[in-house]
């Protein structure tokens, strides 16, 4: 266990970080933010780039000065060393369906709908505001269809009555869907879960809208 604050370099509608943060809030462990502003290139700030050469968030620094970035990574290391509550079942079963349905929103739909690659289309491919809304449309839209018959359609959560590994990535995304328009109406099971992840104190504060970057 760890006796000093961690810090925790944040971008408020990153949806890597916001996993981050609720993950640390539901586990009850305390840490500072420190804004990276990546609209306006923060993250390619020389000090920052030899801090995390992705160049991205989020990036967790522990106490003793320990840097890890990536934020599945970061959310190992979270159940690993705070294992109660736990993200992820102890049944092998039950744990790959959990990391299944989380792999669909952070490996799938995340990498080709962060802000890198969205301004690559448009500096490099001249995709236009409505080309760019339209990728960004297609591949949640396909992940989504996907996830909705991967998660459970009896239980609050995604599987089960407290949130996983698999709700933290999906309330993530939702929140990033409904910042391009997303039609959410075909996926009740996206939206049952959003509403029980909203509803939990620790999910909730971890929300961007709650971020001291805000804007």
């Amino acid at each position: 266990m760890t006796s000093a604050p961690l810090t925790l370099y944040s971008y408020w509608r990153s949806t890597t970080s916001y996993r981050v943060r609720a993950a640390l809030n539901l586990k009850g462990v305390a840490y500072d933010i420190v804004p990276v502003d990546l609209v306006a290139g923060d993250q390619k700030a020389d000090d920052y780039a030899a801090m995390n050469p992705g160049k991205g968030v989020p990036t967790l620094v522990l106490p003793d000065g320990t840097v890890l970035t990536q934020s599945l990574a970061i959310l190992d290391y979270i159940d690993a060393e705070w294992p109660t509550p736990p993200l992820l079942p102890a049944d092998p079963v039950a744990r790959a369906r959990v990391l299944a349905a989380a792999h669909t929103m952070a490996l799938d739909v995340h990498p080709v709908n962060n802000l890198r690659v969205v301004t690559h289309l448009r500096d490099a491919y001249d995709a236009g505001t409505d080309g760019a809304m339209d990728w960004m449309r297609h591949w949640m839209t396909e992940g989504f269809t996907a996830l909705e018959a991967l998660v459970q359609d009896d239980t609050p959560f995604a599987f089960g009555t407290a949130p996983d590994l698999a709700d933290l990535c999906i309330v993530a995304q939702v929140y990033n869907a409904r910042r391009w328009g997303v039609d959410l109406d075909p996926f009740p099971n996206v939206a049952r879960i959003e509403a029980a992840c909203l509803a939990h104190p620790a999910i909730a504060a971890a929300h961007p809208d709650q971020q001291p970057d805000a804007s």
